[in-house]
């Protein structure tokens, strides 16, 4: 063999070797726990009637539950960019579903019962679309872009309506899938992709849910943070 023809070959072995080292040594990104099943620890309340956070979100057989007034919402203590969201939600059984949802990247001081914030929606009916309130942003297909205006607490805002229904009946568990890339957002909704996003400003914020009407019941709340 030449002497070219070896060196390069060795490289190459070189080169694979110190690459599997680097693959092996990879950890796998840790999943968050944000709601441990027995408190209210790790989490914040904001409502219009600054009512003492217990009072609108409790803790019961590993449920947290919001009876849905006054009107606000519950966020993490920590802050987050780029994350695979995993929730279970559901109606509860003996109420009318009414509405709440998933906030995301919340970027500032509430300015109503809401902040600027990105909205997965879970409004009964509307589960899967997504809203921009107060400033920020976020675009999708035409087809299925919406604009709201002169909205009496929230102003204008915009967003993009779901592209199917998959919500289950009350009593049920839903899991939604929510993957926030860099400026890219995905909702699954039971396992059929619902709405997708893009164009979102791309920062570390609060992750939260609101109270906004009526009962609504989750459990399980994890999050692996992506890579960025």
């Amino acid at each position: 063999m030449k002497p070219k023809t070896l060196l390069a070959l060795t490289l190459s072995v070189l080169v694979a070797v110190i690459a599997g080292h680097h693959a092996a040594g990879a950890e796998e990104p840790e999943t968050i726990e944000l709601f441990d099943g027995e408190s209210l620890d790790g989490w914040r309340c904001h409502n219009v009637d600054d009512l003492p956070m217990e009072e609108v979100w409790m803790v019961e057989d590993g449920v947290l539950r919001t009876v849905g007034e006054p009107f606000g919402y519950l966020y993490t203590e920590d802050s987050f960019e780029s994350f695979e969201l995993l929730v279970e939600w559901r109606w509860p059984e003996d109420v009318e579903p009414t509405n709440s949802g998933v906030l995301l990247r919340i970027a500032d001081e509430p300015v109503s019962f809401l902040t600027q914030c990105v909205e997965a929606q879970l409004m009964h009916g509307s589960v899967g679309d997504i809203w921009a309130f107060y400033g920020a942003n976020a675009s999708g297909d035409e087809e299925r872009a919406a604009q709201v205006e002169g909205h009496e607490a929230l102003g204008d805002f915009h967003g993009v309506r779901k592209m199917t229904d998959a919500e289950l009946p009350p009593g049920e568990w839903n899991v939604y899938e929510i993957t926030l890339d860099g400026p890219d957002l995905t909702l699954v909704l039971n396992g059929e992709k619902v709405n997708e996003a893009t164009d979102l400003d791309v920062l570390a914020g609060p992750i939260g849910f609101q109270s906004e009407g009526g009962p609504i019941e989750f459990r399980r709340i994890e999050l692996t943070p992506l890579d960025e």
